[in-house]
């Protein structure tokens, strides 16, 4: 098992509220994080795609009232939609003899459906946490090359060769294509499906464009929002806000699309191991959203993500904005020698950031100018986490 940074922090939630929602997309360690909680606090496991996990909560009100002592851990609760307002009731009820806190650890797989349903039942009594693909920070500095070629998927990352790595990142897509999302959302053809999220990786880092995209694959503009919205709330797709000031200018105010996880998009355009990724004209969006997806993963709670360029040529590949108002810009480079341009410079100025950071693939840091630092994705992700 990988360690997860996570799981303290779903231990505190635990500690402070009834239930619990852990939510991230299929195979990226839930369950096994929930099982490990399982085997320290004696709780109750119950897998809803199991019949007989689910004929246990044919009467939920009173076999969850024989158990309100425990955790009662709930797998693929999207399965049962109708639980949530029985276990409103039921923490109600154990609040009145005490059970305040650690009722429920609710997993999911679809953050929209699930945040609709719980949070219609569940207000006041629910914490929502987001678990991603393994990052940076909870692999050996070694294994970093690895972890982006492969992606942080578990099964992906540990594989024991590169091609059984890429096999089960492909039978990964296709049960998203054949089984998952025509459970979450309205019938769409898995093949038109797949050459959209194609299209998509293609496209890593770039300005969301609708219409292009829809005119790529006869569809609407409005069709490929809806795509594009269906594969955000299942945690497959980013969708980075552009970060708006009252500068004056004229700002890009399309969103950026990334494929959250390296390997899918790997998996996506073909690319089998480090050489070809290298020779790949996506080489950089994908480093890109690599080294984003590691930096957001350890960002202080409340901190708002978002990219910065205006017609002028100011930009900025990420803004992190933390709770209190300070700002960070972070141009992601793969060379060590990379050194600002003149429109990072200007973006920086526009926003006012308290400082400016420029991400390369190596370790260390040096200053390149003031308030302006190059620096190596571990050392900034720590500078991250002592804002925390």
């Amino acid at each position: 098992m990988i360690d997860r940074a996570i799981l303290p922090a779903v231990r505190d939630a635990l500690g402070r509220q009834a239930a619990v929602a852990l939510l991230g997309p299929r195979q990226v360690g839930k369950t096994t994080l929930a099982l490990e909680i399982a085997r320290q606090s004696n709780a109750v496991y119950l897998d809803l795609q199991k019949t007989s996990d689910r004929a246990r909560l044919n009467d939920p009100a009173a076999y969850l009232s024989q158990v309100e002592d425990r955790l009662v851990i709930l797998d693929e609760v999207h399965r049962t939609p109708d639980l949530f307002p029985v276990l409103r009731g039921v923490i109600d009820e154990g609040r009145r003899r005490g059970h305040r806190t650690g009722r429920f650890l609710i997993l999911g797989s679809a953050s929209t459906e699930l945040l609709r349903q719980s949070g219609e039942s569940l207000a006041g009594r629910i914490s929502y946490l987001d678990m991603g693909p393994v990052h940076a920070g909870e692999v050996d500095p070694g294994d970093d090359e690895r972890l982006w070629v492969r992606g942080g998927f578990p099964d992906s990352f540990l594989a024991r060769t590169g091609t059984e790595s890429m096999e089960w990142r492909q039978d990964l897509i296709r049960t998203y294509l054949e089984r998952d999302i025509p459970q979450f959302g309205p019938r769409i053809p898995a093949e038109t499906l797949r050459r959209f999220w194609t299209m998509l990786a293609h496209s890593q880092g770039g300005v969301h464009n609708a219409a292009k995209l829809g005119a790529g694959l006869e569809i609407s503009g409005q069709t490929v929002s809806r795509y594009t919205d269906l594969l955000v709330d299942l945690f497959l797709v980013r969708r980075l806000a552009s970060y708006h000031v009252n500068v004056g200018k004229r700002l890009v105010k399309s969103p950026k699309v990334y494929i959250r996880d390296s390997g899918l998009l790997h998996a996506l355009l073909g690319i089998r191991d480090r050489d070809g990724l290298l020779g790949h004209p996506a080489v950089g969006g994908s480093w890109e959203g690599f080294v984003m997806e590691s930096l957001l993963a350890v960002a202080p709670i409340g901190t708002v993500p978002g990219y910065y360029r205006t017609s002028g040529g100011a930009e900025v590949d990420l803004v992190l904005e933390f709770p209190g108002g300070s700002r960070w810009a972070v141009e992601i480079k793969r060379s060590a020698d990379a050194v600002p341009s003149r429109g990072f410079h200007e973006a920086s100025r526009d926003l006012e950031v308290a400082w400016g950071w420029i991400v390369h693939s190596g370790s260390g840091r040096h200053p390149l100018a003031k308030g302006i630092e190059s620096i190596g994705l571990r050392e900034l992700m720590a500078e991250l986490k002592g804002r925390s």
